[in-house]
């Protein structure tokens, strides 16, 4: 998870995003859940949940099926 730095992007997109953890050596930017690419220095590396979550990531990382929803708690 993380969330990009100030002055990078505006406080109001300034959100968490989920990002999977590469194999192999490290790519030149990350891709988050959501697309949005991470460059080196851009964001910092969150030990969880802060601020707003990115709904788009939040949404690609739910598991999938009908009735997940329906079942949680």
């Amino acid at each position: 998870m993380v969330r990009l730095r100030r002055g990078v992007v505006g406080e109001s997109r300034r959100v968490c995003h989920l990002i999977p953890v590469p194999r192999g050596p490290v790519p030149e930017h990350l891709t988050a859940l959501c697309g949005e690419s991470i460059f080196p220095g851009e964001a910092e590396v969150l030990d969880g949940l802060r601020g707003m979550p990115c709904h788009p990531c939040l949404l690609r990382s739910a598991p999938a099926g009908p009735g997940v929803l329906a079942n949680a708690g």
